[in-house]
């Protein structure tokens, strides 16, 4: 077996994926939460920020499960449209 990491081998036991370098993960979804990746640079988005200050008044900054970002999918997926153009 070759010299992978715990973390890396518990990853991919739960069947999650890493995140790309520059990127970050961020679960959307009123009920069920999906994970997305997405470049660090759009969390300076006013689109973006507007959904993060969602998330801070929803969960605070402890917030044990990672960045969760308080809207349905359908309003993120139309968000990162808009900040695509």
């Amino acid at each position: 077996m070759g010299h992978r990491s715990i973390s890396s081998r518990i990853r991919d036991l739960l069947g999650m994926k890493s995140v790309p370098e520059g990127h970050i993960a961020v679960y959307v979804g009123e009920t069920s939460k999906s994970r997305f990746m997405i470049p660090i640079s759009y969390l300076n988005h006013p689109l973006f920020e507007g959904l993060l200050h969602l998330a801070e008044e929803e969960f605070g900054f402890d917030h044990p499960v990672g960045l969760t970002i308080p809207c349905s999918e359908s309003i993120f997926h139309q968000s990162y449209k808009n900040v695509l153009h």
